[in-house]
């Protein structure tokens, strides 16, 4: 397993949202900062996206955002992070950030949180992005996902095998545990991915 030194993490723009969303995001960015690992995000200045890049510049982190042109348009981009990277649309974006990350991390977010999810799980069955990915499961958030995921291989539209291709963690400790022990991802997988 390399070394971790750039962490994407997916996350919610909505800042109506539960509490513990919003510490989860503060830890994931404390941790992520004192560890030395850059933060790769969507660049957003609000909900848990805001959040957590203030959290890894509060205690010393670098930030990268990945932003596309009309976000900052609107004025969603913070102002603050270590570098901004302008993109043209969404999908330049995604595939940079993923371009970008050693590792992925799925905090609570609506549906472009689960798109950017769904999408880079399918890239790694696919065998075109072969590192970790954490779902972040506060208050149990992601437990029907997580079941629909499972029903998914239990009806054969996965192999038993891809559920290897993500791990769920409770806390955001567990979170940096397991990418830090996260073993290898064979990018020859793809040979299995149609049943």
């Amino acid at each position: 397993m390399k070394k971790i030194k750039s962490v994407c993490v997916y996350c919610a723009s909505s800042s109506k949202i539960n509490p513990d969303y919003f510490e989860a995001a503060r830890e994931i960015g404390r941790l992520l900062a004192r560890r030395g690992i850059r933060c790769v995000c969507g660049a957003g200045n609000q909900g848990l996206m805001g959040t957590l890049a203030d959290s890894v510049l509060t205690h010393g982190g670098e930030v990268l955002g990945v932003i596309p042109q009309f976000m900052i348009d609107e004025g969603w981009c913070h102002p603050g992070l270590t570098r901004t990277i302008i993109t043209t649309d969404m999908h330049e974006r995604k595939k940079r950030m993923a371009r970008e990350a050693d590792a992925i991390i799925a905090l609570p977010g609506g549906c472009g949180t689960l798109e950017e999810l769904f999408e880079i799980i399918t890239w790694k069955q696919l065998g075109l992005f072969i590192n970790p990915i954490v779902i972040l499961n506060i208050d149990g958030y992601y437990d029907p996902l997580i079941a629909m995921l499972h029903k998914a291989i239990d009806e054969n539209f996965m192999r038993p095998e891809h559920a290897r291709m993500w791990q769920v963690a409770l806390t955001p400790d567990e979170a940096l545990e397991i990418l830090e022990n996260a073993p290898a991802w064979d990018p020859s997988i793809r040979k299995i991915a149609a049943i």
